[in-house]
This record gives structure tokens, sequence and C-alpha cells, in this order.
């Protein structure tokens, strides 16, 4: 990274956070979810272990990788390999699981055209969701949320740089798309920059390619660029499996319930709920619960299973200069000064 940040520490420099941010990446809830919900609407997505974690932060904020609706016809792109629906009751599933926010800057969005894109927008509202990152036009796409997290105002940024076909227009419901390959837009930056309607800022873009296990080097040059416009955290995804953490930046928060095959060397069934201590200033502490992602159903690593995630993660973090520690159950992430002096 090419903007250096004070680490953070582990006692919060005598202060305590404020507030405490859940963090998930890709939720898929299409095909075999969505025909589980099918045949039991009331069908667990997750253990009670990580619905209690969930439960005790002030906000949950996820990647919401597919539509929710019961009508539309799949986007006319004959290369697309995969189109993922869920049906209206995953909307109040994500509520009971205390979801406050969702992003729809991905590539998923619009699987099933505009209809079951607006449609997924009135059914996240009927059930008390807030949605960022996807609109009926170009600019309620675009346009940043603000949301509570305690007693901050939490601002989201969201936006994806892939599939550029799904982009909204002046006329025409899509996601937030912004090119990631030269400067990032300028409605990128000013959704960053910090302002008097919130008290930190979020930005949670999807970028990247599927199924790398460190951020390329355009994804850290448009982390630079975020940080520089002023973005108090980032926490992106796109590649299903979680990437190293930088001071203040989350690369990729891995997947958090899907249906998907699993690589067996890459172990993209293996993942991370994510707790971020906040306060105004900015991260004071960054812990992580070791998930196991079985078919439709998530629920705490095994021992051994940590045991690998955490191995990972302690490799993936050290070029950042940050390292890993047990605490518990949960996993923390320290920068390497504060590691060495605590």
């Amino acid at each position: 990274m090419g903007l250096i940040l004070a680490p953070w520490r582990s006692r919060y420099n005598g202060r305590v956070a404020s507030t405490t941010l859940a963090l998930a990446g890709d939720t898929m809830l299409g095909r075999g979810v969505a025909d589980r919900l099918a045949a039991d609407p009331s069908a667990p997505l997750v253990a009670p272990e990580v619905a209690a974690l969930i439960a005790d932060a002030d906000a949950f904020v996820l990647n919401l990788e597919c539509c929710i609706s019961s009508r539309g016809e799949r986007f006319p792109d004959r290369r697309k390999p995969f189109f993922f629906r869920a049906p209206p009751v995953a909307a109040e599933r994500l509520a009971e699981l205390g979801v406050s926010a969702v992003t729809l800057a991905n590539n998923h969005a619009l699987d099933y055209g505009a209809v079951a894109l607006l449609d997924t927008l009135a059914h996240l509202e009927r059930a008390g969701i807030a949605a960022v990152g996807a609109g009926a036009d170009d600019a309620r796409a675009r346009a940043p949320l603000v949301v509570r997290c305690g007693d901050l105002r939490v601002r989201l940024a969201a936006f994806s740089d892939h599939p550029a076909a799904y982009a909204a227009g002046p006329d025409r419901p899509g996601i937030a798309f912004a090119d990631t390959h030269g400067a990032l837009p300028e409605w990128v930056r000013a959704a960053a920059r910090p302002g008097a309607d919130a008290d930190v800022v979020l930005a949670t873009p999807h970028w990247g390619p599927n199924m790398t296990v460190a951020p390329t080097d355009r994804v850290r040059r448009a982390a630079d660029a975020l940080l520089a416009a002023g973005a108090t955290l980032i926490a992106g995804h796109s590649a299903h499996v979680f990437h190293g953490v930088a001071p203040r930046v989350l690369f990729d928060l891995g997947d958090f319930i899907d249906d998907y095959a699993v690589d067996r060397k890459l172990r993209n069934d293996l993942g991370l709920l994510w707790l971020v201590d906040l306060d105004a200033a900015g991260p004071r502490r960054i812990r992580a619960l070791p998930l196991r992602l079985e078919y439709c159903f998530t629920r705490p690593a095994s021992a051994s299973e940590a045991e690998w995630t955490e191995r990972r993660l302690r490799r993936q973090c050290a070029p950042f200069g940050t390292t890993v520690e047990r605490a518990g159950a949960l996993l923390e992430i320290l920068s390497s000064a504060c590691a060495a002096g605590s």
C-alpha cells in the first residue's frame, strides 16, 4: 500500500470502542439455497453461534450476491455461466439474522433483469433492510447510504468494477459500476470523502477476479485512492476467498453463505465473519470468527478448520504489516508494531 497509516492497538490506546460493526462477504441465496428456502422457508441459514455474534454487533452489513424476486428473465449474456435468484422470503430471513444493510453493487444483482432488481429493492425495504450500490437509475445506484451503528453514523459507499453491462444509466436500472483500471471516478471518491452526514465512511467495493488469495495491483491502487479520499474503512469482496488485512483495509471478506462447489486447494468453504470495533477515528479492533460454509448452511469452523484459516490469514496479512493472534474462538488482527510492543 502506498499510504502509511497509524496502526490500531489491541487495547484501543486506553479507549473503549463505541460500536461493533459485523461484516460478511458474498452471500448467495439463490440456486441450492433458494431451493432449500422454497422447501422450508424457516430452514436455518447459519448456526446459532454465528447468529449470536451477529446479534451482539451494533450493525451488520454484507454483500448480497443475488436478486430477490419471483419474476424476471435471465440477463441476455451467453458467456455468463451463473445466474442467482432468491425467493422473496430470503429478505425476511436476512432481517431475522439482523442484517442492517446490503450492497447490491456486484455481478449478480441484475441476473434476472431490471424487474427482479427492482423487486429486490422493494423486498429489502419491506423487510427493513437498507440497500446501496444499485437502483432505478445511475444517480440512485451511486448514492451512498447512511446507517446507524450504535452511536455512530456510518456512510456506506458501494461500487463494482464488473460487469460494465450491469451499470445503471440515466433511465436504466442497474448497479454502481466503476472501472478501476484507471483513476477512480469522481463520484466514487466523493462518496468516500468525509462529510457532515456521517461520523465514518465504509467503502465496500466488489472488485478483482474470482478465486485469488491476494489482491491484485489494480485493487491495491483502488484501495489507496479510497483511503486518500478519506474512507475510514474499506471492506471488499468478489474473490470468494478471504484476503489479508492492511490497516483500515479488509481487501476481501470471503464468502458467507452459498452452495458453491469446493476448491480443495483454495478452500472457498472456509470463511470469516468480521467484527470491527469502531469509533470516529477509525477501527480500534478487528476480529474474525472462522467459518465453515457447508451446503446452504454456515457454522463455526472446527478446531482443525480454524487452524487452517489462521495459518492462511497470517500468511496473507504479513505483506501488509499485520499479524494474527488467537482471541478465544476469534482471530484478532494486529499491526506488527503493536504486536511487537504488546
